[in-house]
């Protein structure tokens, strides 16, 4: 497992399956796939929110709230580093005529064999 190619097939997977449960209003597949040790940005947050108590507590006020139609993964670049990977992407959600439009990047960290976020960074897309 140590430079499969099947980690990026495996981190994108794992996003979107986050994702699916997201947009439903459910960031619980996030915080399955969050290491103790997490990190978290965001442009709606003054400061970094430290461990998964703490995202916990911030996603506990999302839960239910957001209804999306559909999203889009773009771009989707995983790079492998030893025993972490970076993901990087755009991603673009859709409610009715709406669309908003991010950059993501997951850091991911084995631990065994099981795959973690251990930061996380959304920022706005500049529209140009």
């Amino acid at each position: 497992m140590k430079n499969s190619p099947d980690i990026p097939s495996t981190i994108i997977s794992m996003e979107c399956a986050a994702l699916d449960r997201w947009i439903k209003g459910d960031p619980g597949g996030f915080l399955e796939i969050c290491a103790p040790d997490v990190v978290y940005f965001d442009p709606y947050r003054e400061k970094r929110v430290d461990g998964l108590d703490a995202l916990t507590q911030l996603y506990k006020s999302f839960w239910g709230q957001i209804q999306l139609d559909r999203y889009e993964l773009l771009n989707p670049l995983v790079q492998v580093i030893g025993e972490a990977a970076v993901l990087t992407f755009n991603y673009v959600s859709y409610t009715g005529e709406k669309e908003d439009r991010w950059n993501c990047t997951e850091v991911y960290r084995r631990n065994d064999d099981r795959w973690q976020i251990i930061q996380t960074h959304w920022s706005y897309t500049q529209r140009v």
